[in-house]
């Protein structure tokens, strides 16, 4: 029976036969069953005993392989999902118990290979969660698993299975942060290689026995080289990650001591071509030498002062070097062969990889820069050091610089890296041929790739060398350059790698006085790149490489040549210039263009050329990361050109909508192409408009809620969009007013794109303020779910967004929009989130003592909110004060809504945070807020009169200097006022949202009032109001204290 319709959990019941049948259809070739059963498992997933259930299927050995393995990888997500006790639905108590009781044996006794992977990957994720806590007996477990075996009465099989899940235990275990857990590994980690090294030590003498001196088991031999390999990778990562000094353990120095001496039986074995040694006992032996090798290099990664002072360390850097020196014999020829002949050169072969050989030489290369880095750069440490630590440290290095890294090895190393390693193989050219796309990928050598190409590797090293040895090495290399780079020398091959250390080694050689590589570069270099003869293809790519390294370093190089070369290497109609070379030319054009000092006007006779080039290459290459690579290049031409790039714009646009096309599920060309578009719009400012047909599609495509390319383009397309808006002129096109209403999804808290949301919402507030003020209803409801949500620095985002629609309302409407504006703020609520707030601080800033009340809000968001109800003020106070009034019947606040009550205690708490307010400009512009009150003539305002003074004063001292230049005049100004609207205009050319923002910020009131000329004027109207200047004097003036009046009247303002 299949259930080929899947059905809730609860209305099929868990049973071992049903789980049975379901597992087989979801294991069958049927995709319909597949589907049902999967759909089926997944709703069982949460279901009491199912992984149990899992388990006790999968250690029925009787039933079908399918079953059983889609069983164990059942069970492995559901750890995965479910084993942590805080996970929700977490598996129970009692089911975890008996899925543990039950996983040793069931690894230990599985058979099949397949299964017994997956079950050791179980109980090493169970043995993460649970050791030491919950399971503190497993490593005991398995060592009582592995003692018989000394005594040859443990079979083959359960011994290998203890050992593999004792790898995954490990390898798990390794990764652990937890102090605790990490200790209790440490401390059962003695026992564990003494068992394991037991083993390993005793296979390894029976398989080597065996292949030296013959006997009749050959069938154990083979077993006991599988075993001694799995112990010997556990024993790698033990030593490793198992001591925090392995140096200091007896255990350790013994086994490593053994290790080494294997190491070189094992290679004299491989290397020696015993008749007894099949392909796959080879192959595995070479597998040891790899592990070993593996060890070597991780611990003088991990515990580089540890690796220092284990036995014979420095011997073995020396035996390493001396088989990478062995291996490079056999590596590169002087001259370049025609594809034809490289058949015969083993180096050429189509296998399976790199051999061992080169493998062990690449472990070796990693090994002594790692030793390198030990003396030179050794890693810093946070951590408390005792003064044994420091001590072993400082034996280390010394040990290191006497006995390894002498001047004499450093020049050796040097000189065999170039003259070998850096040489192109036989294969190199092959595939230079056969695959130049691929090829040349390889070669660029970024990130961390480095660490699995031995010639990447060795260039690293060449680097180091140079860099700490540079007094010793620099004639040596500088002498050999000089013997080779020639025009008359034809050793293409040598001269490239020597090329390459020149290359390599520019961050040293710059101020090199007797190095001119500008003479290099006019001479030699520029005829070099014109020779028209076979192999020097080579050559030219290295021009063009080694181009790269220099101009980014080395200033005053005649850049005119240097384009000339570029243009000329970027040439296809010149057989010379292969694939090879015009991409290597293309990557490095970048590098060239890039630094600081680069200037447009050189540049530009040579760029229609150059673009033309580099964008017929980018419809020629096929793979996504080169094109990609090709288009960063453009977009850096594109945005060093700044507003010279106009010209050639049009060029640029014509290929972006088929890449774009061709591109399709290709998200990073997709994502690189977007960033043209941004570079294009930034350099050509206005200009870009008329791009807009093209670029706001493509922006819309990218972030609409069910476009599926939103997910992966959304970050770039709102960048693009920003960077259009900032470069769009007044008025607006329709296209770029149809984006506006993909912005309100995007005005969610916690939102990834809610800071560019608002950044772009600010872009378009200044672009097309009128249609914002029409519709500020749908925008302030945005805004006020966003207040008190958000983190501080989204609020300010928010709250300055406010301001800027008042302001722009008071510039485009007067008073009238304003209130408009305002009635808005009251419906949606975002004016009365805002009182309600203030009403909040006021109420714990009355509150003192160890248990006084923490406001809701900071002192910077409050200046923040204070803000909107000062501009709202400074237009016109009636209607903050009908504003107010109209949020209190919303909100809930406790007391008495009349407006005296409300303003007690507002302008108590206004007035007491004006000290709080560090930025002159929003001090000055609560200033004329609160001062703007006084045109009511209320009590409220009057009664505040001695704070009023005081904040006059301390503004008006703060920000009214004297500008005179005359000596023993005066001349004092409001030093926030403008005069000049092009006093703030930039030098160079200014972008249209710029322009837009300094026109505004011209007429802001805070920069057009003088701020003596604006508390003048309202207290000439107070005084009016009262009944003239007696009464004003006897009611209001006479409460202030003297102090304040005569500080005030010292100014000079009324």
């Amino acid at each position: 029976m299949n259930f080929a319709i899947e059905v809730p959990a609860e209305a099929n019941p868990l049973t071992d036969q049903t789980l049975f049948q379901v597992l087989r259809s979801a294991s069958s070739n049927d995709q319909q069953q597949v589907k049902s059963g999967a759909q089926q498992l997944q709703n069982w997933e949460k279901s009491p005993d199912f992984y149990n259930s899992l388990q006790s299927l999968l250690l029925n050995t009787s039933l079908p392989f399918e079953v059983r393995y889609l069983s164990v990888i059942q069970l492995k997500n559901g750890i995965d999902k479910y084993w942590r006790k805080t996970a929700a639905n977490a598996i129970k108590k009692d089911e975890k118990d008996s899925i543990r009781s039950r996983s040793l044996e069931s690894g230990i006794n599985e058979p099949d290979r397949r299964l017994a992977l997956q079950i050791s990957i179980v109980i090493a994720k169970i043995t993460r969660y649970e050791y030491p806590h919950d399971w503190p007996d497993v490593l005991d477990s398995i060592l009582e698993h592995l003692q018989p075996s000394l005594g040859r009465t443990l079979k083959p099989l359960p011994l290998s299975r203890t050992l593999l899940i004792l790898l995954y235990i490990v390898k798990e275990l390794s990764t652990a942060k937890l102090q605790r857990s990490r200790a209790s590994f440490q401390s059962a980690a003695p026992n564990i290689i003494k068992a394991v090294g037991n083993i390993y030590i005793g296979r390894v003498k029976t398989w080597i026995t065996f292949l030296t001196i013959g006997g009749d088991d050959e069938g154990g031999a083979l077993e006991s080289i599988e075993i001694s390999l799995l112990a010997l990778q556990v024993l790698r990562r033990l030593i490793v990650s198992g001591y925090e000094f392995p140096n200091r353990h007896i255990e350790i120095r013994d086994i490593w001591g053994i290790l080494v001496s294997h190491f070189g039986q094992m290679l004299t074995l491989v290397h020696g071509g015993s008749s007894l040694l099949g392909a796959n006992p080879r192959k595995l032996i070479e597998s040891h030498l790899i592990q070993i090798s593996k060890l070597h290099v991780n611990t003088v990664q991990s515990h580089p002062a540890g690796y220092a002072l284990l036995p014979d360390s420095t011997g073995l850097a020396k035996a390493y070097w001396g088989l990478a020196r062995q291996f490079g014999e056999t590596l590169g020829s002087q001259t370049p062969k025609p594809s034809a002949e490289l058949g015969s050169d083993g180096d050429a072969r189509e296998d399976d990889g790199p051999s061992t050989m080169e493998k062990l030489t690449l472990k070796g290369l990693l090994l002594i820069r790692a030793c390198l880095r030990m003396v030179f750069n050794p890693v810093q440490t946070f951590k408390y050091q005792k003064e044994e630590d420091k001590e072993e440290r400082k034996t280390s290095k010394e040990l290191m610089k006497s006995d390894l890294l002498s001047g004499e090895f450093a020049r050796e190393m040097m000189e065999t890296l170039v003259t070998r390693f850096f040489v192109f193989t036989a294969r190199d050219l092959r595939e230079w041929e056969e695959e130049p796309d691929e090829w040349e990928k390889t070669q660029e050598g970024s990130g961390s790739d480095w660490e699995f190409s031995v010639r990447s590797c060795s260039e690293k090293l060449f680097l180091d060398l140079m860099i700490n040895y540079k007094d010793m090495l620099m004639q040596p290399l500088l002498t050999v350059f000089r013997n080779v780079a020639t025009v008359q020398n034809t050793e293409i091959l040598l001269k490239d790698s020597i090329y390459a250390a020149i290359g390599l080694a520019a961050p040293v050689l710059e101020h090199n006085l007797d190095f001119d590589f500008g003479s290099f570069l006019e001479n030699t270099l520029v005829q070099e790149v014109q020779i028209q003869q076979p192999g020097y293809n080579i050559l030219r790519r290295r021009a063009a490489v080694i181009l790269g390294q220099w101009l980014p370093v080395k200033e005053g190089l005649n850049r005119a040549l240097v384009y000339q070369i570029f243009q000329h290497l970027l040439d296809k109609g010149n057989q010379m210039n292969d694939q090879v070379v015009r991409v290597t030319t293309g990557r490095q054009l970048r590098n060239v263009i890039d630094p600081f000092e680069f200037t447009a006007e050189p540049f530009m006779p040579h760029v229609p050329n150059i673009l033309g080039r580099l964008m017929a290459l980018i419809q020629e290459v096929e793979l996504p990361d080169t094109k990609m690579a090709l288009l960063n290049t453009i977009s850096v031409i594109v945005t060093k050109m700044e507003q010279h790039i106009s010209p050639f714009a049009d060029q640029i646009i014509s290929l972006l909508p088929p890449l774009w096309d061709q591109a399709g599920e290709e998200y990073l060309m997709k994502q690189s192409i977007l960033g043209i578009l941004s570079a294009l719009a930034t350099s050509m400012q206005a200009e870009s408009r008329r791009y807009h047909p093209l670029i706001i599609p493509l922006i819309q495509s990218s972030i609409e809620p069910s476009s599926e390319s939103r997910v992966y383009l959304l970050e770039d397309a709102l960048e693009l969009w920003s960077t259009v808006l900032g470069q769009t002129p007044t008025p607006a096109s329709s296209e770029i007013v149809s984006l506006v209403p993909y912005l309100f999804p995007m005005f969610e808290v916690g939102s990834e794109t809610l800071r560019k949301a608002l950044e772009i919402t600010e872009l378009y507030i200044y672009l097309i303020p009128s249609e914002f003020i029409t519709s500020a209803a749908l925008i302030l409801d945005a805004f006020g779910l966003l207040l008190g949500a958000v983190k501080p620095e989204a609020s300010g985002t928010v709250t300055n967004l406010v301001e800027l629609l008042i302001r722009s309302a008071d510039r485009l409407g007067g008073v009238s929009a304003v209130g408009a504006l305002t009635q808005s703020m009251v419906s949606s609520n975002l004016l009365s989130t805002l009182l309600s707030a203030l009403h909040n601080a006021y109420l714990a800033h009355q509150t003192t003592g160890p248990n006084r009340t923490r406001p809701s809000i900071d002192g910077v968001i409050e200046t923040d909110y204070l803000n909107i109800c000062a501009r709202l003020s400074v237009a016109s106070p009636s209607i903050l004060i009908s504003g107010l009034e109209a949020a209190l019947q919303k909100s809930e606040m406790n007391g008495s809504n009349h407006q005296d009550r409300v303003f007690e205690w507002l302008l108590a708490e206004w007035f007491s945070h004006m000290d709080s307010i560090g930025h002159p400009a929003h001090k000055k512009l609560n200033c004329l807020a609160l001062t703007s009150f006084l045109e009511t003539g209320q009590p409220w305002i009057l009664s505040h009169l001695q704070s009023l003074m005081t904040v006059w004063t301390d503004v008006i001292t703060e920000i009214v200097v004297d500008v005179s230049l005359e000596e023993g005049k005066v001349d004092y100004q409001d030093s926030l006022v403008y005069n000049d609207l092009n006093a703030q205009r930039p030098e160079g050319p200014e972008a249209p949202a710029d322009e837009r923002r300094r026109v505004l910020d011209f007429e802001d009131p805070v920069h057009r009032i003088d701020v003596r000329v604006y508390i003048r004027e309202k207290l000439a109207i107070a005084v009016e109001k009262c009944g003239g200047m007696e009464v004003f004097q006897r009611e209001w003036v006479q409460n202030v204290d003297e102090d304040v009046v005569r500080a005030f009247g010292a100014l000079g303002v009324v």
